[in-house]
């Protein structure tokens, strides 16, 4: 990932609010208790139902952070070095960053959803897959609207293909993940219970899973 700062108005909506020395963002930090400090980090600060990840932001510029993007127009004197992004939301902010990210590579990529199973096959199918190829895969079960996004933005230029899981918990999110991921073979893994309280009828449940398809070749459920 080598995005510079400064693009940020251009890939995803928001305003520098400032902007001390514009360098490329080579990685996110969303976790401030496990931060990878490197010169191009990038602290993303999501105000939360329980957390405000705003707090943290002059604990990680003591450590030596000094790319943020924020959803609040902080007061940035306490960290006369660093440069802030401002956005509604940091979450699709990376949504789009990691979008731009995928279109400039044109490996296959496999795109898995469905109610149950998503893990064990994307682990399945690297393992199957890895004589072949070089790999790149969400670590874990990092599916949802954050996990995808930075899995996403581990793609490289000596990665062949991609294998990418998707879960979605509500109406509206698919499509997000669907515009990072931009798969070129789908797999359906099967459609359970889980979750049917968001959704009005199962059939709206498979219709919202069925969005990560809409830029494939090949689907198989």
């Amino acid at each position: 990932m080598d995005v510079l700062f400064s693009s940020l108005p251009t890939i995803a909506e928001g305003r520098i609010l400032s902007l001390v020395k514009d360098i490329p963002i080579t990685n996110v930090i969303t976790d401030s208790r496990k931060p990878l400090l490197t010169k191009g980090s990038c602290f993303l600060a999501i105000a939360g139902s329980r957390h405000d990840g705003h707090k943290f932001i002059k604990p990680l510029y003591d450590l030596g952070v000094r790319l943020f993007v924020v959803e609040k127009d902080v007061q940035s004197r306490d960290c006369p070095e660093a440069s802030f992004f401002l956005t509604n939301s940091s979450i699709l902010a990376l949504q789009r960053v990691a979008a731009f990210h995928r279109s400039r590579y044109s490996l296959p990529v496999i795109g898995i959803t469905g109610s149950n199973a998503k893990t064990i096959i994307k682990e399945w199918l690297h393992q199957l897959l890895s004589a072949d190829f070089v790999i790149v895969k969400n670590p874990g079960s990092y599916n949802s609207q954050l996990g995808v996004p930075l899995s996403v933005l581990r793609i490289e230029k000596h990665h062949n293909l991609g294998i990418f899981e998707a879960g979605v918990s509500m109406r509206g999110e698919m499509e997000k993940l669907a515009s990072v991921i931009q798969p070129t073979i789908g797999l359906f893994t099967n459609i359970g219970s889980s979750h049917d309280e968001a959704f009005k009828s199962r059939s709206e449940k498979i219709a919202e899973k069925l969005k990560l398809f809409g830029s494939c070749r090949t689907v198989v459920y």
